[in-house]
């Protein structure tokens, strides 16, 4: 049989090679030969599109093998519908679905069985997260707490006057300690406002037009 491997990490700091390698070693355990690797990185399991992803299910509906390895049910995705959409359709292809933490394989009714309680209770886990965090900023919005980011210190006239003035996008970055897309930004307020303020004058200053009739 043909097996393939899958991984996931949803920031670009975690290391997609540790999973690799704990899979590697457990096809190895189980006298596996992997023959081809798929991963996403940087990319949160809650989204149904990865390419990664997208590669692996692509491969599986040609047949390219016949076994998935995981590490880990969350890996695959975090929501339980889509998770089992995926776990039919590979179980549609006659693909088996093992994963390596829970050491469970869709081979049987009980992998089916499980797959359905531990995917149903980390969908759970995650919803009582977000509850959470919901919770902490209500209870700081309520004790007069600003929410989301502090506003950038910075002196948005000059940094507009160096940019106007021909200095690079990244040069005025990197003087005034903020990102591209902010001096871009910075830049197309100050135009905007610059233009409001022409439209204004010379609405302003147009005479009245008084009709004569004879």
């Amino acid at each position: 049989m043909k097996r393939a491997a899958y991984a996931r990490v949803s920031t670009s700091d975690q290391h997609i090679d540790t999973q690799l390698f704990d899979l590697r070693k457990f096809a190895q355990q189980r006298g596996y030969s992997v023959v081809s690797e798929y991963t996403d990185v940087g990319v949160s399991g809650s989204k149904a599109r990865r390419p990664g992803l997208d590669a692996m299910l692509s491969d599986a509906r040609r047949r390219k093998f016949n076994v998935v390895l995981i590490a880990a049910f969350d890996r695959i995705a975090r929501s339980t519908k889509y998770f089992l959409s995926i776990v039919d359709e590979l179980d549609s292809l006659g693909v088996e679905f093992v994963s390596h933490r829970e050491n469970i394989d869709t081979s049987g009714p009980m992998g089916r069985f499980f797959i359905v309680l531990i995917s149903a209770l980390a969908e759970a886990e995650k919803s009582i997260l977000v509850e959470r965090i919901k919770a902490g900023m209500r209870r700081r919005k309520l004790e007069g707490f600003a929410l989301g980011r502090a506003p950038l210190d910075v002196d948005h006239q000059a940094l507009v006057r160096d940019r106007t003035s021909g200095m690079s996008l990244t040069n005025v970055a990197k003087k005034y300690g903020v990102s591209r897309a902010s001096v871009v930004r910075f830049a197309r307020e100050a135009q905007r406002r610059e233009l409001a303020d022409v439209v204004d004058v010379a609405a302003f200053e147009q005479p009245d037009t008084v009709e004569y009739i004879a």
